[in-house]
């Protein structure tokens, strides 16, 4: 008798372990896996009981929501600013043109297509061209995102930055990018391309990585940097480059980053991106009519690096050095320039302008370019070791 009650107790005590167990497994599970996707939920996150039950949990295997929301995210965030992405059209004008004619910087007699983004509400568009435009031989139009066309005027041209500017014309409270402040960006972050080159309205998209922070390319498209060519552009890994010249970059806050530019270099198209602000400069020019006062100094130079320095053996590691390959005064100055008239030689350093020192951050073209035609520049250069300040009028 003794016995049996004691074989009855073993086999309860053990029934009553093994739901203990089971439940415990049962509860981290649910609280581990089922939980969290609940209060995922729509329906269920709404409940305080669930919000409060995943407040220090993690999900570890989210890799296939990550990617599902990503592709959400992006159609999101180009909705508003797709709507600013425009079309731009350049038509031979027969009327007045004979031969080619040269058209957002290819020589061509037949319609050239490239992309372009509305700045302002009133219809103000923003393109980049490498060479300057035919705007004598050329009539422009210009696709807006919602299908209407509008013949375009070309207002002007920044040479510093090879930004082109249109007015729309009987178009009203046109869509506008919102500018982002370029000088937050950050190498690896996620950046999405918006191109429209298309003879019908079709925009292409290209999400990218912010790769490089160049702050020594120049816009010349040389071995060495012109005084009169903005230096310092952002790299973007992009396919199909030559589609998304002139439109913007946005990031995943909705705001341009940049403008697509690109050079051809060597026969090879480079692409990259010009900092959003740096166009908004460009574009503040365009409004207040300055853009033709960029001043001209007339210097080749190579921004100075620590390898550089450390190659050629300069005292120092910032700075612009006055530079032609042979050597040659002739080379590294433009005949005639406010430089050569103020007596700078090649090998000068540029050691600051206006107080300001010249280095990586503050590169000679930018610190040239915030000046006007007819300024002058206190220039503090290097020349056999010795200091010494030239005053240069532009």
């Amino acid at each position: 008798m003794i016995l049996l009650v004691i074989k009855k107790a073993a086999f309860y005590l053990f029934l009553a372990l093994l739901i203990l167990v089971l439940g415990g497994i049962g509860g981290v599970f649910f609280e581990r896996s089922v939980l969290p996707r609940l209060a995922a939920s729509s329906y269920f996150g709404q409940f305080d009981f669930f919000k409060e039950a995943i407040d220090n949990v993690t999900i570890i295997n989210k890799t296939e929501q990550v990617v599902i929301r990503e592709d959400d995210t992006v159609e999101r965030i180009i909705s508003q600013p797709a709507t600013a992405v425009v079309n731009i059209v350049a038509v031979p004008d027969v009327s007045n043109a004979r031969g080619s004619v040269a058209t957002l910087g290819a020589a061509a007699e037949e319609v050239v297509t490239t992309t372009g983004v509305l700045v302002t509400n009133d219809g103000l568009v923003a393109t980049y061209s490498e060479l300057p435009l035919d705007t004598v031989k050329t009539k422009y139009s210009i696709l807006l995102f919602d299908g209407s066309i509008h013949e375009a005027i070309f207002v002007g041209r920044d040479r510093l930055t090879n930004l082109s500017f249109f007015r729309v014309i009987d178009a009203s409270n046109t869509p506008a990018i919102a500018f982002a402040n370029s000088d937050d960006a950050r190498v690896g972050r996620k950046l999405i391309a918006i191109g429209n080159t298309f003879a019908e309205y079709q925009n292409r998209l290209s999400v990218g990585i912010l790769s490089n922070i160049n702050r020594i390319f120049n816009l010349s498209g040389k071995t060495v940097a012109s005084s009169e060519k903005w230096e310092g552009v952002f790299e973007m890994d992009l396919m199909n480059r030559d589609s998304f010249v002139g439109g913007p970059v946005i990031g995943f806050n909705g705001e341009m980053v940049g403008i697509v530019g690109a050079l051809t270099i060597n026969n090879s198209l480079q692409a990259f991106v010009i900092p959003s602000n740096v166009v908004r400069d460009s574009l503040n020019r365009v409004i207040t009519s300055t853009l033709q006062n960029r001043p001209t100094l007339g210097v080749y130079y190579l921004s100075i690096t620590k390898a550089l320095a450390l190659g050629r053996g300069l005292s120092r590691d910032r700075g612009a050095l006055i530079y032609s390959r042979s050597g040659s005064t002739g080379l590294a100055l433009i005949a005639d320039s406010p430089a050569m008239k103020a007596g700078l030689l090649a090998n000068d350093i540029i050691i600051s302008v206006n107080g300001v020192e010249v280095n990586l951050d503050n590169p000679l073209s930018e610190l040239v370019a915030r000046a006007s035609t007819g300024d002058t520049l206190e220039l503090v250069i290097l020349r056999n070791g010795e200091e010494r300040t030239v005053s240069v009028k532009l």
